[in-house]
């Protein structure tokens, strides 16, 4: 429902907290969540707990980034288009403009040697955190399915595809997604009378493969990233990364990890990991462009569809494709530790992956954490002369 007249928010003061959780909402989806439903619910009490818990659920079914959309939704409900705007705009600028400063130091010519022992020590940790973020995807997804020993099957297949296809075609990752998504609906519908919509995400798959390089190529991929991209904000990773390192020739596959962990500790949304891709593609001006890109869809989404997610989140049709396209979502992530793995070049980064991952999968802790330790232990690998 749209803003009422008793908890209009001045525009001001949605300036001052959506950016205050911009700048300290490291940690990812789970952090924004907390810090949005600290402010909104229980310190300002402008939305009630039903209410915040409702847009979480919704935005959870849109493509793209959850936590991006759950800020421009919270602000929509306290002042309308013109809050959701200007609140994820304060959300989501100060991890950007963050982000874009470190690419600038990361993505040198000739960077400090401090620089490459750290940057390849956070990366060397990067593949466990994708499976730390699969993980934690995992039963809410399995819940999802239902109960039932035929839908679980279904799940283990197109974890299975997604998994297999981020390892191997990461180009086509998201036809895998939405064919996934579909075959759901029709098993799930079948026998209802309720008739398979075309989903609009075949629209620009047709006309990928005519996208050749420059802008339009740099605008395609934020646009994957943006739009298509199901379920968790690490799916940008096997979406971007083949186009990025082995299609366009953008950056190496080591910056690629550099890009990743950069993402991870900035903060803000995950997804402005795009923004290095750009900068990488053609500096400041290119960076800027993949994240207008890639986080235009969410302002479009919520603004124009919030008034709909109740029907949104009764819809089988809708709840169906989230099942299949959902768990292969949770195969792709887990399934691009492999090709993030393989761009390891020293031999002491596999030792801080296997650490990495005993943090994060053994010990269940942060992920901040994991990435700036892991960034020390390289810079004194560079130090002591284990690196170059």
């Amino acid at each position: 429902m749209p803003p009422t007249a008793e908890r209009r928010v001045p525009l001001t003061t949605i300036v001052r907290e959506w950016g205050r959780i911009g700048v300290i909402g490291f940690g990812g989806p789970p952090a924004h969540i907390t810090l949005f439903r600290q402010l909104c619910v229980d310190e300002k009490a402008w939305l009630t707990p039903h209410e915040f818990e409702d847009g979480v659920a919704a935005t959870n079914l849109l493509p793209g980034p959850a936590s991006t959309q759950l800020a421009i939704y919270c602000a929509w409900r306290l002042r309308g288009p013109a809050g959701a705007l200007i609140g994820g705009f304060c959300f989501i600028v100060p991890g950007l403009t963050m982000i874009l400063a470190l690419s600038a130091v990361f993505l040198a010519a000739h960077p400090p040697r401090w620089v490459l022992g750290t940057a390849a020590g956070a990366g060397a940790a990067v593949p466990a955190v994708a499976l730390s973020a699969a993980l934690a995807l995992l039963p809410a997804s399995w819940r999802r399915a239902g109960p039932e020993r035929s839908t679980h099957v279904r799940w283990i297949v197109y974890f299975t595809a997604g998994g297999i296809s981020a390892a191997t075609i990461g180009p086509l990752l998201v036809v895998v997604l939405v064919v996934c998504g579909v075959v759901e609906i029709g098993i799930r519908t079948r026998g209802t009378g309720h008739r398979i919509a075309p989903m609009p995400g075949f629209v620009p798959l047709v006309v990928a493969p005519a996208v050749t390089g420059g802008v339009a190529a740099l605008s395609w991929v934020a646009f994957k990233v943006g739009a298509l991209s199901y379920g968790g904000g690490f799916v940008i990773i096997p979406l971007m990364q083949h186009d990025a390192v082995v299609t366009y020739h953008w950056m190496t596959g080591a910056q690629f990890l550099n890009a990743v962990a950069l993402g991870q500790v900035t903060p803000g949304p995950v997804v402005q990991t795009v923004a290095v891709v750009g900068y990488a593609a053609g500096g400041v001006g290119a960076g800027l462009l993949a994240a207008a890109i890639a986080f235009a869809p969410s302002f479009v989404f919520v603004i124009a569809g919030a008034r709909h997610f109740d029907r949104l989140r009764s819809d089988r049709r809708v709840q169906a494709f989230f099942v299949g396209a959902g768990a292969a979502v949770i195969g792709a992530i887990a399934g691009s530790a492999i090709p993030l793995g393989r761009e390891l070049t020293h031999l002491w980064q596999v030792g801080v992956l296997a650490a990495a991952a005993v943090w994060l999968l053994g010990l269940r802790r942060g992920v901040v954490p994991a990435l700036v330790g892991a960034g020390l232990i390289g810079l004194v690998a560079v130090l002591a002369g284990a690196a170059s």
